[in-house]
Formats: C-alpha cells, structure tokens, sequence
C-alpha cells in the first residue's frame, strides 16, 4: 500500500540538503564546542554558521539567536525567563485562548506563582480580538505572546497590528512562530517583534532542536543552569548536528518561500474545492485566504472525526483531529471551541497539512477514499439518523 502523508503541521522528514550538512557532525566532527581544542573550534564554527543562517532568516543579529531542544522549551523559557526577570516592572502576562499548550501551560504555571495571565478570545475565524487586547493591556503588562499561526486552523495573525499595538506601550512582544517558518517572511526588527521562538523538525530539520531569538536589551532570566553555553543563558552540551541541521532547514525553508508557498497553495485551494464539490455538509475552518498555504481544516457534517482519521489510517493516509500534542487527550480542541464551533462540528474535524512533495494525484486519491468513509460513517452514525436535515 502507497503511504500519503497529510500531517506535515505535526512534523516533517528531514530534507537531503539538511541531513548532508548534519553528517559530519554525526561522524568524524565530533568534538565539542566548550573545548578550546581543533576539534571543539571547527564545531563551534558550525554553530556560528547555523546562527548566522537563522539570524538572516528572520532578520535579526545572530547574537540575538539562543538554541534550544525546540520550540516548546524556547516557549517555555521566554513566558518564564521575561516574566520572572521583568517582574519588578509588573506582572501581568497577555496571551491568547489558541496558543499551543507550551505557552498556555507555562502561563497556568506562572498564575501559582503569582502572576496574572489574560487570555484572549478569538472570532469565528481564529483571530485574535484586537479590541479585547487595547483594553487589557495596563501599566502591570510586561509581556505578550501571541502565535504567527495557528496549528490547527492555520489563521496568519494580523502580527504587524498586534506588535504595533503592543510596542506602542513599550511592553515586549513574543510570538511563537513554529508554523509559520517558510511559510511568511519575517523581518523582526522592522516588524517589531521582541521575541520569536522556533523548531526544526516542522521546516524538514531534525526533530529535538530550535531556537528562541530575544532582541538584544530584552531581560530574559537564565532557564537551565549549568555551564556558559548560549552566552550563560541556557546551558548544556550544544547538540551540534542538530543545530547544524536546523541552520540548514532555515537556510531553504526562507530562501524557496515564494516557489514552495505558490505550490503548496494551489494544491491545498484544489483539494478544498474538491472536497466541497464531493462531499455535503463541509465547513473550511479558519480564514479562507489569510491562512497557511499548508493547512486544510474541515469539519464534516454528522461524522465522527476521530473515526475518519483511523478508517483514512487503514488506506494509507495519515491525517490529524488538531495538534499532534494533544493525542491522546478526550477533551474537545480548545481552538475550535474557542472560535464558536458547535461541539459536533468541532468532533467532526479533520487536519489535513500538505507539504512542497504532496501530488495531486494523491490528494484526488484521498478525496475518493474521503467520498467513501465519510458516506460509511454517516449510515451507522446516531448524530445524522437524529439530525438529517437540520445540522
């Protein structure tokens, strides 16, 4: 059986380019970047390189790049390292009700410790109500964060808007940008972004790496302790290959953007168009237009969403219900149920992200099995035998 991958939101095979540069650093240079040895400087000169390619991949002085194990440590670390070094100035933390469960976890962690977290609701397509944070941003605020994108709906934030807002009361602003590498260009001095975290493993980089940029003067408290690694910030043996490869990833990922989105998007606009041709009772989530080329969030109508993902499973075609780190959990997508989705149309969703080698012969031969399943799934479904006709 062919294999059709659609859950490249959750992670993504490392690419040729990325896993050649990294081979060296899995082999024969294996030293490392703390010693003062030949060994341990031809290392810390591939760190440097790596460095350099992030830092002009999003616009920003290498210096400003941190490495991290990914993006949900670099998410981790800016809530708490801004929040705790800055909390002489206040402590209130803004955030949004989407943002992934590094960022919302970590700000339930920093309310036991006294400070308090706002989070903010979005509209029916996922964005950020801008009102709603004009008017809780006060003289205690010392930090926003809200995501580029969505991971599971793929709304692109209005992020010029919110960091214009944000740094017009010269408070920091932070956005977790995971999905969105490759996907936007970023320019964060000139857009105003005083923090921005990243991951290789979704850009075709390894899994287990990433880095935080924080703008130079920025007070970020240290989050692992131990030796001098990242100027004294974050300490540990570097690891290496990884950030080798996640320099490369960055590399190609910024500098195809233009061909690799206007492929991507032409696919995805085809196997939307061609899903509502095919199947009734379809609803696109998230913003038509403003959303990541990649991403293809659909609820169908009277069908369980888990169920489909298994049946689509057993033909070979690997999907998602929402972020890959919520497997497992029964609670109901807390994105979809913030923009106001109905509880069986936020059951009845299915995340399909392509990715620049998705077909469209497989995306036709995914919506043929989608035609199938979902007409099985309706038959022996007790929400359609109660409900023909009114959802």
């Amino acid at each position: 059986m062919n294999r059709i991958y659609l859950d490249n939101a959750a992670t993504t095979p490392i690419s040729s380019e990325v896993l050649n540069e990294m081979m060296p650093y899995l082999t024969t240079n294996y030293g490392n970047p703390s010693a003062v040895h030949a060994f341990g400087r031809e290392t810390k000169h591939a760190l440097d390189i790596a460095r350099e390619r992030i830092a002009k991949g999003i616009g920003c002085d290498p210096s400003e790049i941190y490495f991290t194990s990914g993006a949900t440590e670099a998410n981790n670390w800016v809530l708490y390292g801004i929040a705790n070094a800055n909390k002489d100035k206040g402590r209130h933390i803004i955030t949004s009700k989407i943002e992934h469960p590094s960022v919302l976890n970590m700000c339930k962690r920093l309310e036991e410790e006294g400070f308090r977290v706002t989070y903010l609701d979005v509209d029916s397509q996922g964005f950020v109500r801008l009102d709603q944070l004009i008017h809780h941003l006060d003289s205690d605020t010392v930090l926003v964060s809200i995501m580029t994108a969505n991971n599971e709906v793929g709304t692109i934030q209005n992020l010029q808007a919110i960091a214009n807002i944000v740094g017009e009361k010269g408070i920091t602003f932070h956005t977790d940008a995971t999905q969105a590498i490759g996907a936007i260009n970023f320019n964060v001095h000139e857009m105003g972004i005083d923090a921005l975290s990243l991951s290789g493993h979704k850009i075709n980089g390894p899994k287990g790496v990433g880095a935080l940029y924080v703008k130079k003067g920025i007070k970020i408290a240290p989050f692992m302790l131990g030796g001098e690694q990242e100027y004294g910030l974050r300490a540990g043996t570097s690891n290496v290959a990884g950030i080798v490869g996640l320099g490369k990833a960055v590399e190609i990922a910024t500098r195809d953007i233009v061909t690799n989105n206007k492929k991507i998007r032409q696919l995805r606009d085809y196997f939307i168009a061609q899903i509502n041709k095919n199947i009734d009772m379809c609803y696109l989530n998230g913003h038509p237009i403003q959303r990541l080329s990649n991403n293809v969030n659909i609820s169908f109508g009277m069908v369980d969403g888990e169920s489909l993902m298994m049946m689509l499973d057993l033909n070979g075609i690997m999907v998602s219900t929402g972020s890959a780190c919520s497997v497992g959990s029964v609670k109901l997508s807390p994105v979809l149920t913030a923009m106001g989705l109905s509880k069986d149309l936020v059951k009845g969703a299915v995340r399909f992200t392509l990715s620049k080698t998705t077909t469209k012969e497989e995306l036709d031969i995914v919506v043929t099995q989608l035609v199938k399943i979902v007409q099985k799934l309706r038959q022996i479904s007790p929400i359609a035998k109660s409900q023909v006709g009114t959802l």
